[in-house]
């Protein structure tokens, strides 16, 4: 049973990681993993098998995820994007609990610094959500032909979108659209599942896969390091992260096209939002 819950867990990080706005960190906390995800990661080798038994279900969870609703996302997006922003939002309400209690009653002399933590977290994840708006860069990428120097460079961006992945409350996808290999990794993924071009396509998930899993470990130490060292600070900057992404999500979103508001459709999305608080509530329990 512990297994099937973890998959389901790993499934709704997975899902986060496509969107951007939306963090698999976040989620990942919000669903009461966090801190034994990134233990696992950074100490593979320590208690080998029962750090297994825990990643494989929430890595399966991710890979299907990522594979089996690329297409249902984007088309969700596109199509309703009121409703599927009020999911993803409610998904990060519900988990607000788990964390404040995490830090109620830890009221110390270090309590402004724990506030400037706060505030300069929240303001950073405000800041990514916009930077694509108020910049309006992007950069042509492609994987048809891989130089020597673009294997490396897509290397060093999935050490980058990983890193940004574990980090609670900066998006992956955000990133990665940033430095234009958004579309091309989302395409690359759709064409897999759709057996084209199944080698070469392989060969980029493969390097892609690779810097990830080095960003992930490296970047899963240093917040276990945190955790253990300074915990009230650091749960103090996660808040900050999480309150940010209720706003980024829509920022995100919204300034991504063009929305039409459509009563039935916001009455759907707020009843979505009651379920996706309700899901990470108890899934955050468990």
């Amino acid at each position: 049973m512990k297994s099937i819950i973890l998959f389901i867990k790993g499934f709704i990080m997975g899902i986060a990681n496509i969107i951007p706005g939306v963090s698999g960190g976040t989620l990942a906390i919000i669903l009461g993993i966090y801190e034994e995800f990134i233990g696992a990661l950074g100490h593979l080798f320590k208690n080998f098998k029962k750090n297994l038994k825990f990643i494989i279900p929430i890595a399966l969870g991710m890979l299907a995820s990522i594979a089996s609703m690329s297409s249902l996302i984007d088309y969700s997006f596109n199509h309703f994007p009121i409703a599927t922003c009020l999911f993803f939002v409610g998904l990060v309400l519900g988990g607000i609990p788990l964390l404040v209690g995490k830090v109620e009653g830890k009221t110390d002399s270090k309590m402004i610094y724990n506030i400037i933590v706060f505030l300069i977290t929240f303001s950073l994840v405000i800041f990514m959500s916009c930077a694509e708006f108020i910049f309006k860069s992007s950069f042509a990428v492609s994987f048809a032909h891989l130089s020597l120097l673009g294997i490396i460079l897509l290397f060093l961006v999935g050490i980058l979108a990983a890193g940004t992945m574990v980090i609670p409350g900066i998006s992956g996808s955000l990133v990665l659209m940033l430095v234009g290999y958004y579309r091309p990794v989302i395409k690359t993924i759709k064409d897999l599942t759709h057996f084209n071009n199944v080698g070469h396509n392989l060969f980029i998930i493969l390097i892609f896969g690779v810097g990830i899993v080095v960003g992930i470990v490296g970047i899963a130490r240093l917040f276990e390091y945190l955790f253990k060292k300074h915990e009230t600070i650091t749960y103090y900057g996660v808040l900050g992260f999480i309150f940010a992404s209720v706003a980024a999500i829509p920022i995100s979103i919204f300034s991504a096209q063009t929305i039409s508001f459509i009563v039935l459709e916001v009455i759907i999305g707020v009843l979505l939002l009651g379920v996706g608080a309700i899901i990470s509530y108890k899934l955050g329990e468990k």
